[in-house]
């Protein structure tokens, strides 16, 4: 193999856009093909974005020994089949999120990961930022105390004459639970520490096209911790995360995508006497930190920050939260 990861991105999603710049300025990784069922809007892609290579299916590219990695940004629906192919082939895989759907699905990735010995994560770019390491060393180092409660919500605008978006897509899998409800979920799952919560009670708003538009879920952790999260499609754009312990509070203005405008981060430590720290966070594009995790695997050999074991109580934690909203009632996450 060579010394950088040999890149492709698996469809011409919007999305791809937050990923092209970081792998082109990352140090160990080159951007050198794109795959769409149609060939003609893999050329003009790759055209507009300065790409070497083209497909006219993802089973072609998938079969290029050039190929390392791949960027899987397909609708929801299908991760789980294109995730599971890419490993096969024994390409590693950056899959975003949600990495799938169903506990099925997650067998099938894994069995397919560990038989293949190839690296793949959920795309949670934040987790990987310097600003959510901080705080999690915070919470960590018990400088909160024992934590009692997180709340933390994803919300921006998505109005219904916009159907044709895949968010909105009731057979791709949409809603706003999986499009952004699962970042305080996993942020959740991740701070309290304790793997998946034992219970949840969720509402959601469904809307025109059969989607969530709007989810609110509280989850219990056997801890006795406490996280309130929401997210939805039709509110203007709002953000945050407070995490509140024994001994102190903070607060995370933006945590989803801290630094991308490339502007430093900021965090606030509250304590018990109401004496507030500043906790800066110099700017750090959080696409450019999941892309250095892939190099540090495929070219290191290190573990996954997001690993599989996380990606499991992330999607239990989901699939309780929608078992909950379509009954009404208390759900008690399953193994």
């Amino acid at each position: 193999m060579s010394q950088a990861v040999r890149w492709a991105l698996l469809s011409t999603a919007n999305i791809n856009k937050a990923l092209i710049g970081p792998l082109r300025r990352a140090e160990r990784s080159e951007l050198v093909a794109v795959a769409s069922r149609d060939r003609e809007r893999a050329a003009a892609y790759a055209s507009q974005h300065a790409i070497p290579k083209i497909y006219g299916s993802y089973a072609a590219l998938l079969a290029d020994p050039e190929i390392d990695a791949i960027y899987l940004s397909l609708p929801n629906g299908l991760h789980a089949e294109w995730a599971v192919a890419a490993l096969r082939a024994g390409k590693h895989v950056l899959c975003e999120k949600p990495l799938v759907v169903s506990m099925a699905e997650f067998e099938q990735v894994e069995a397919a990961a560990r038989s293949s010995g190839a690296t793949i994560f959920e795309a949670f770019m934040y987790l990987h930022h310097p600003q959510t390491r901080r705080a999690l060393a915070l919470v960590r180092s018990g400088q909160l105390g024992r934590l009692q409660l997180v709340n933390s919500w994803f919300n921006f605008h998505l109005p219904p004459e916009r159907a044709a978006n895949v968010r909105l897509q009731a057979g791709l899998t949409g809603g706003s639970g999986w499009d952004v409800g699962v970042y305080p979920n996993s942020l959740s799952i991740t701070l309290i520490g304790e793997g998946a919560p034992v219970e949840v009670w969720a509402q959601q708003t469904v809307g025109e096209s059969g989607v969530d538009v709007a989810m609110v879920a509280q989850l219990r952790f056997a801890g006795g911790a406490v996280a309130q999260i929401s997210s939805g499609f039709r509110t203007p754009f709002r953000e945050g995360v407070y995490l509140t312990g024994e001994r102190g509070l903070l607060q995370i203005p933006h945590p989803w995508k801290p630094g991308v405008g490339g502007q430093e981060s900021l965090m606030t430590l509250t304590d018990l006497d109401n004496r507030s720290e500043s906790i800066v966070t110099p700017p750090v594009d959080p696409y450019l930190c999941e892309i250095q995790a892939m190099e540090a695997c495929v070219l290191d050999g290190a573990a996954p920050l997001v690993s599989l074991h996380d990606s499991r109580a992330f999607l239990r934690s989901m699939l309780a939260i929608y078992a909950s909203a379509r009954t009404g009632q208390p759900v008690r996450v399953g193994a």
